[in-house]
């Protein structure tokens, strides 16, 4: 029984053969997962009217600025929908910067601000901006998520897990070249590992480059039992108990 903790179902690319990939999932023990919304349209598509598929609304670092009041107060209204668990993915991106740093720290600031008024968990896109991304998040001390699609050192995963936060792995974990996750999933205990496929992208090897959909995620799992010595089944098993505990599916009856 696996839960795909981040994934992009909604996207064009799978509505060729949606209810092909859905049977797929069901095949391969893909019984829960979090469709995650990166700016307005996607984060309504997310709402999805499957009973084991949840939602995230929030905005991408690419959509820093369109977040405003009134962006927030959508997000708002869209949170009493109780298919929704979480306010993401939200953060900091600076590999491109297409939208200037300190309009993605004043978005990130404001869907923080909204996760905590709310209660609610967050997932956090963070690539190269570490030392902001930490800054901000200790701002926010009563806000928890995880930090997806980990691409950050072992010392910051420590601070990460120090702080009550999650790391979920994608199929990076499975690329030759990933040794910094590889390390950080060595170490990181199991009851704060997530695993996601973030499709349509990140698709594990053996099938890098193509596109990803949940019928991959066994293939995280079984990467992180190899790292860690342990059995699939454990991995599988843990991760779907966190991302129950973190977006607080409990009472859901997952």
């Amino acid at each position: 029984m696996y839960f795909d903790s981040h994934a992009h179902l909604d996207d064009a690319r799978f509505q060729p053969d949606f209810d092909d990939i859905l049977a797929r999932m069901r095949e391969n023990g893909v019984t829960g997962m979090m469709n995650i919304g990166c700016d307005l349209p996607s984060s309504e598509r997310s709402i999805e009217r499957y009973d084991w598929i949840w939602a995230a609304v929030g905005s991408h670092p690419d959509d820093a600025d369109h977040v405003d009041e009134a962006r927030i107060a959508r997000y708002r209204a869209l949170c009493q929908n109780p298919r929704v668990r979480a306010i993401g993915e939200i953060g900091l991106d600076y590999h491109y910067e297409d939208i200037p740093r300190e309009i993605q720290k004043t978005a990130f600031r404001m869907q923080l601000a909204l996760a905590r008024e709310l209660s609610m968990p967050v997932v956090v896109h963070e690539r190269e901006a570490h030392e902001d991304g930490m800054r901000i998040i200790d701002e926010f001390p009563e806000v928890k998520g995880v930090f997806h699609c980990y691409s950050g050192s072992l010392e910051m995963a420590k601070e990460l897990v120090k702080r009550g936060w999650y790391i979920g792995f994608t199929g990076v974990i499975t690329f030759k070249n990933a040794r910094k996750a590889v390390e950080v999933a060595e170490w990181l205990p199991l009851s704060r590992t997530l695993i996601e496929t973030d499709c349509p992208y990140m698709a594990p090897e053996p099938f890098r480059g193509r596109r990803c959909d949940q019928s991959m995620v066994p293939q995280m799992a079984k990467k992180i039992a190899e790292i860690k010595g342990l059995a699939p089944e454990a991995v599988a098993q843990a991760t779907f108990r966190n991302a129950v505990t973190l977006f607080r599916l409990d009472a859901a009856g997952v």
